[in-house]
């Protein structure tokens, strides 16, 4: 069940106010920017570069996922590992909210987010 219009409003707004602190400065962007979507009930949080064999190509690289779980009215928080398979975020796999997931991913104790 994808998000209702009023939830949808809220996360898009923390995610905007996330990305405007984390973006590079604007003459940084073609190089290295980020950006999210949102499918279903996830939103996926991932930097953007150019090619590096190709610069007029670009390429998706994920950086978080947080998944909600209605009935458990939790955000269930996967990072990207080297296998490319999402996998839990151990030390927290739930959160209650957004705004706890964007602060997880922002302050990335454990490099696994930004590295």
């Amino acid at each position: 069940m994808a998000f209702s219009d009023t939830e949808l409003r809220r996360v898009e707004k923390a995610v905007s106010r996330f990305l405007d602190k984390r973006r590079p400065r604007p003459e940084i962007r073609p190089e290295l920017d980020h950006g999210y979507r949102i499918k279903g009930q996830s939103i996926e949080l991932y930097s953007i570069r150019p090619k590096w064999n190709d610069p007029s190509q670009v390429r998706e690289e994920p950086i978080a996922k947080a998944t909600y779980v209605r009935s458990q009215k939790v955000w269930k928080v996967f990072w990207m590992r080297a296998d490319l398979k999402w996998h839990r975020y151990e030390t927290s796999a739930k959160v209650s909210s957004i705004e706890k997931f964007l602060s997880i991913v922002d302050e990335d104790e454990y490099g696994c987010f930004f590295g």
